[in-house]
């Protein structure tokens, strides 16, 4: 089959792409406007092989889009191309409403078009695979309640908001269209290739260099962590098997408060990497010290938590990582992968952006 994959340069959408190329038979077009967040280094494994095509297009530009779908005439579209940074979205929403919103708007038209151009036989094997985030759910209490398939939204940033906003766009497309979809809504993700300015990575390299670990509020906020690679092949598996007009939510059973996250990648660098044989000689005793708390986040969610039961069930996935060792993996993926951070840490990443294709 023939996968189209909107933000296919960012962090989840290249493990997708690296998956469908590394794992399956495949085709993938990957559409990406390479904003800030998109990065062609992370792509580098795959770029290379005949079933990989990149295209760079701003997901708010119908003409491109009809032109790239009727190109490459796709089987299954993987839309993950997003505004996604909370802390961004509440200084300048505008720039979420706009890729969220209007650009899945956009995206929808352009696949209905293409959808009601294909012939019977693929019409009833193409899907428009949305994904979403936990956090249109809002948040929870510090109990055993978790997110389901059929938690009302409440979404809390202007964020979450815009991506709820994105879901219901996609299931009203799916009933007054009859456009065949299937939505996501996953947990925080972590592992390689994740841009600098998300919590794990953004701690690893700090305390790398000896700067402060800021820490919002008491830190106590509860998150249920996803390794990239473990919801790469969830994705996959619910864009071929998935139901369509179905939600799946897909967690890793990994509920870690912040402060949890950030001392746990304190010990494991002081594992892998002592501060004794770090060159940068820093002037603090462990990595720990490094540890400072800011004020919080306007509107902070307290917990997130979900239940992935019906993946489990209905489509046979489960995460083969716990949280302990996919964090292992991701620190000594940074540690191994100094050319790619610094590449982005200078901008030098950005570069590439302009006018290419692949």
């Amino acid at each position: 089959m023939r996968f189209l994959v909107t933000g296919g340069a960012g962090f989840i959408g290249s493990a997708v792409v690296r998956f469908l190329i590394q794992h399956t038979d495949h085709d993938v077009v990957v559409v990406d406007k390479l904003t800030y967040a998109g990065n062609l280094n992370s792509l580098d494994s795959v770029s290379n092989n005949p079933r990989f095509s990149f295209s760079q297009v701003d997901i708010t530009d119908g003409e491109a889009l009809a032109a790239v779908f009727e190109q490459f005439s796709p089987d299954k579209i993987m839309h993950l191309a997003a505004e996604s940074h909370v802390d961004r979205s509440i200084d300048g929403p505008a720039d979420f409403i706009h890729t969220n919103i209007v650009g899945t708007y956009t995206l929808l038209e352009a696949a209905r078009h293409y959808w009601h151009s294909l012939p019977d036989k693929r019409k009833s094997t193409f899907i428009f695979h949305h994904i979403s985030t936990d956090e249109v759910y809002g948040d929870l209490e510090f109990d055993d309640s978790l997110f389901t398939e059929t938690t009302p939204y409440a979404p809390s940033s202007p964020y979450s908001a815009s991506k709820a906003s994105s879901d219901h766009l996609v299931r009203a497309w799916g009933r007054t269209f009859e456009l065949p979809f299937v939505i996501t809504n996953c947990s925080n993700n972590y592992g390689p290739y994740h841009f600098p300015e998300k919590l794990i990575p953004h701690i690893i390299l700090n305390a790398l260099h000896g700067k402060p670990l800021p820490v919002y509020g008491d830190g106590n906020q509860v998150r249920d962590w996803l390794y990239v690679d473990d919801h790469a092949r969830a994705l996959v598996s619910c864009a071929t098997k998935g139901k369509q007009g179905e939600t799946y939510n897909i967690g890793g059973h990994n509920e870690k408060a912040n402060i949890e996250v950030v001392r746990s990648i304190c010990s494991l660098l002081e594992k892998h990497y002592p501060i004794a044989k770090n060159p940068n000689n820093l002037s603090v005793d462990t990595y720990e010290s490094l540890i400072t708390f800011v004020k919080d986040r306007p509107g902070h969610d307290k917990r997130y938590a979900i239940d992935a039961s019906k993946i489990e069930n209905d489509l046979g996935w489960t995460p083969e990582e716990t949280f302990e060792s996919g964090l292992e993996k991701t620190v000594i993926w940074y540690l191994s992968n100094e050319v790619w951070w610094k590449n982005v840490l200078s901008g030098e990443y950005l570069m590439q952006r302009a006018g290419h294709s692949i």
